[in-house]
């Protein structure tokens, strides 16, 4: 069976350069979780790029499923993408990682349109505590695996409040995003003030 995370390290390398700076992290009875940091693929040089690596090596199992499958199912790895410069982001390491383990911990399939909650702030100061799983395929293309392996997807990580966590949950994922666009919400700014929700 191909040993997946280098061909994930190598995905990510591609579409984002070389990371610059990475973390791993192990929780009890999970594999290593490593994040990885990237200044280099931004031509203005203000954003700086998170990556997880560690959460693909299995495939996500749906929780009500009696046995996990260890070959066949989706998997995953998050990318979180922020201003540089203007809040002490590099603090999202440890929270990341916890996401990224929550498969794992949890038994939780991660997939778009989903929130995930770390209970706490992203970062000193952060006005979010969770966010927003959003569709891949932008940033960093799908990794295609040999059969019969599902592709490797990266998904995006957009951060809420949680005002506009409670929102979501009532108004749905689509209709929060709709929302940030109407607003031309910079969900990039580590320190944005909340989008209107009235």
């Amino acid at each position: 069976m191909a040993d997946v995370l280098p061909l994930v390290e190598a995905r990510l390398r591609t579409a984002l350069g070389e990371p610059d700076a990475r973390a791993a992290v192990t929780f009890l009875g999970t594999d290593r979780i490593e994040v990885l940091r990237f200044t280099g693929d931004d031509p203005e040089g203000d954003l700086v790029r998170y990556a997880t690596l560690g959460m693909s090596a299995r495939p996500m199992t749906d929780p009500t499923a009696m046995l996990a499958d260890p070959v066949e199912g989706p998997r995953a790895e998050l990318v979180l993408s922020v201003r540089a410069g203007l809040a002490d982001t590099d603090k999202v390491l440890r929270p990341l990682a916890v996401l990224a383990a929550s498969p794992q911990v949890e038994g939780v399939v991660v997939a778009p349109g989903a929130s995930l909650d770390v209970g706490e702030p992203l970062w000193p100061g952060a006005p979010f505590t969770s966010v927003l799983v959003a569709e891949p395929g932008g940033l960093v293309e799908d990794l295609e695996l040999p059969d019969p392996l599902d592709p490797v997807r990266f998904l995006p990580l957009l951060p809420m409040t949680p005002n506009e966590a409670a929102w979501k949950r009532v108004h749905g994922a689509q209709a929060l995003q709709e929302r940030w666009l109407t607003h031309g919400t910079d969900l990039r700014d580590p320190a944005r003030r909340p989008v209107p929700l009235d």
